[in-house]
């Protein structure tokens, strides 16, 4: 087992997982008026579904860009 290969691996899931934390940061000073923690602490479902589809949006464009 080649430890370059792992150690690639792991730094491009840290590289996507931060990519994925700016990204959700950015969108949420995009959208001042809507705020997302508050909502999700009420409960509100549209809200979580919003938030869950922007993540898987978010995760496929940055998988496609690190391959």
């Amino acid at each position: 087992m080649e430890w370059t290969i792992i150690f690639l691996n792991l730094m491009y899931a840290v590289i996507g997982v931060v990519l994925m934390f700016v990204s959700y940061k950015v969108f949420d000073l995009l959208s001042p008026k809507i705020n997302f923690e508050e909502e999700l602490k009420k409960g509100n479902i549209a809200v979580a579904i919003f938030i869950a589809a922007l993540f898987i949006a978010i995760a496929l464009i940055i998988g496609g860009s690190l391959n």
